[in-house]
């Protein structure tokens, strides 16, 4: 188990796809860097839940909680201490209403819900979706106050729909529990330290003895240790036996990673204690964020280092002073038999960097600008770059300061040339909208920035990548209200997100039908016109994009809403398509029936239907497109006829007069 907003996913058994439409690969970054580098994720999507579940260890409660859940409509809320896993119980506890807890339903949503919702849509839950609404990092009343207004609804919606729901509450915060929200709490405590660390390491296929995990100092860790820590302490005898530096047997793995969970912070901060100068401090450093990299490069970011935060250089040449190596040596950095840099104690860099961060904020911008150009060196490798977003990624959100990240970002996304997309800011906006506690605020911060003024093409194209590879799987509604304000924009980004916004769209009919109605809504009273949005509708509602089978109520709707506009270079393709469909598949004969029916009768609207099907069926001897053509006609005719029919049994209405 992990704790708050953290799936701990260990052993990856290969990529991760996390959603349907285009897949954006970046020089070579997938969509399960992540994963590979050992960076917790918030992402739900089932491979990740199937690998929570291969490590999760049940707390006490779970079991009553679980039997409330399986009612549809049913609402559940968790009260447990920080630490606990509260987060990755819920997860597990809607998980596993899926078939034997290992399949997907089709059609089922399982999401989780933003904490707060000044801009997204409405739930709109249908039967069996399943939601998680994580509450537990507010931290005043008044926040919670307004969350629990909010849940009300949802809990309303959700069991009136026939879903499910879990709810994480904040801690500390029971004398503000409305009385409500009594009946459908429930109390879990904390698992077994010793079955969750065991758990992992059989998952990491270690070979070990039950007395191995029976010491007095492993059982302090397991009776106060959250439950991420212990879920660390597991991974580190695996990064211990993996590195091959620290012997071959169990009990050295472990113990080398007791050091580095109990040991690592007082051991950096005495070494800071005697590294006085800023050439060794820098140099430790660059190490840490570097750790892995050549020796040259390591050289070049540490220089880098000492330029930008206005370090003078000594006057005497280089060959006057220490040496490179004779540096690292002193402070207990190696160089491998590759000519890469590592520390010789497991962990040490991780703890070098927390103290960097946390004890010197004064240098925070510096150390921005300078991963800003220091990751972009020459010699680094795609993993080394990764490996540096990563690091950087951790500590400045760590210690509050999301803008720093988000900074990047938008650097990296605008200096993007031609038509690519730079694969850092992609995984530096991944991190953010998946981190525990800024989530929400890089979510909000890229719904404004797609809504703003202008945007260069990189950007676009870094958003759109982060919407279809990260919001799509976790956020879907939200990753589609993104993608549409990046759609409308002009410039060969915003068609790309335009191709985006409508896979995503057609992949999901509950999210095609947001999507036309959100259209819908767009071509009435937009400041900027309906013309963009109006294309989008049109492309939406094509046959090629329409899910399997159609759905013709939707698409009324939709063609509805085109066709009460003057006719347009817009209708052709559209109608053509379905002809098409029509020509090849008689059984989406419906889509021309539909059709007509959409054009409410007026007469302009069908004589456009008419010449169009007559274009399309040519002049050339083609029986099924003669068929479909004559059809189509057909019903033409017959809304003709009624029309003509209603007008002469009374007067005309305004809407006829036309």
């Amino acid at each position: 188990m992990t704790e708050q907003d953290r799936v701990t996913v260990n052993d990856p058994r290969g990529p991760v796809n996390n959603g349907v439409g285009p897949q954006y690969v970046f020089y070579g970054v997938g969509a399960d860097w992540m994963i590979r580098k050992g960076v917790e994720s918030l992402r739900i999507v089932h491979e990740d839940r199937r690998r929570l579940a291969d490590r999760f260890v049940s707390p006490l409660g779970y079991r009553v909680a679980a039997d409330r859940l399986k009612k549809p409509g049913s609402v559940v809320l968790l009260e447990a201490p920080p630490g606990s896993g509260r987060r990755a119980a819920a997860i597990m506890l809607l998980h596993g209403l899926g078939e034997d807890g290992d399949a997907d339903e089709n059609g089922v949503r399982f999401e989780e819900l933003p904490v707060t919702d000044k801009d997204e849509e409405s739930l709109a839950p249908g039967e069996g979706d399943r939601f998680l609404l994580d509450l537990s990092g507010i931290g005043d009343e008044e926040a919670y106050a307004k969350a629990q207004r909010r849940l009300a609804v949802r809990r309303s919606q959700v069991q009136e729909a026939g879903g499910h729901m879990v709810v994480v509450l904040p801690s500390g915060m029971e004398h503000v529990h409305g009385p409500d929200l009594e009946p459908h709490t429930v109390a879990l405590g904390r698992p077994r330290g010793i079955a969750v660390v065991t758990r992992h390491l059989r998952m990491d296929r270690m070979v070990f003895r039950s007395a191995d995990l029976r010491s007095a100092d492993l059982q302090r860790l397991y009776d106060r240790s959250p439950m991420r820590e212990l879920a660390r302490l597991a991974g580190l005898v695996r990064s211990a036996r993996d590195s091959g530096r620290f012997g071959t047997d169990f009990a050295g793995w472990l113990d080398q990673a007791m050091h580095a969970v109990t040991d690592r912070a007082g051991e950096v901060g005495q070494q800071i204690a005697t590294v006085r100068t800023a050439p060794e401090r820098a140099l430790l450093l660059t190490t840490a964020v570097f750790e892995e990299a050549r020796a040259d490069i390591v050289y070049e970011a540490w220089h880098g280092l000492m330029r930008t935060v206005r370090h003078e250089e000594e006057a005497t040449s280089e060959l006057a002073r220490t040496d490179f190596g004779e540096r690292l040596a002193a402070l207990g950095i190696e160089r491998d038999p590759d000519g890469r840099l590592r520390f010789q104690r497991l962990a040490y860099a991780d703890a070098v960097r927390t103290y960097f961060w946390a004890n010197f904020p004064g240098v925070r911008d510096d150390l921005r600008d300078w991963i800003d150009h220091a990751a972009a060196l020459r010699g680094l490798t795609t993993d080394d770059r990764m490996n540096v977003v990563a690091r950087f990624a951790e500590r400045s959100l760590a210690v509050g300061r999301p803008d720093h990240l988000l900074d990047l970002v938008v650097r990296w996304a605008n200096r993007a040339t031609g038509a690519s997309c730079d694969p850092r800011a992609v995984a530096a906006l991944e991190l953010g909208l998946s981190h525990e506690r800024f989530g929400g605020w890089f979510r909000r911060r890229m719904y404004e920035c797609a809504r703003s003024g202008p945007l260069s093409d990189g950007l676009v194209r870094v958003l759109t990548a982060a919407c279809v590879q990260s919001l799509g799987a976790t956020h879907p509604d939200q990753a589609m209200v993104r993608l549409h304000y990046l759609a409308v924009r002009r410039g060969e980004a915003a068609r790309e997100a335009r191709e985006a916004l409508l896979h995503l769209a057609g992949s999901d009919r509950r999210l095609y039908r947001l999507l036309i109605d959100r259209l819908r809504d767009r071509t009435r009273g937009e400041p900027a016109g309906p013309e963009p949005h109006l294309h989008l509708l049109t492309e939406l509602l094509g046959s090629g994009r329409t899910p399997d089978p159609p759905p013709w109520p939707d698409l009324f709707l939709g063609w509805q809403t085109i066709f009460s506009q003057q006719p347009t270079e817009f209708w052709n393709p559209l109608v053509s398509s379905w002809l098409n469909a029509v020509a090849s598949d008689r059984s989406r004969e419906m889509a021309l029936r539909v059709m007509v029916r959409a054009t409410h009768g007026r007469t302009a609207a069908l004589h456009r239907l008419y010449a169009i099907a007559c274009e399309w069926a040519g002049s050339t001897r083609h029986p099924p497109r003669a068929a479909a053509a004559a059809l189509f006609w057909q019903h033409i005719d017959h809304a003709q006829y009624a029309r003509t029919e209603h007008a002469g049994a009374g007067p005309r209405t305004t809407e006829e007069a036309r």
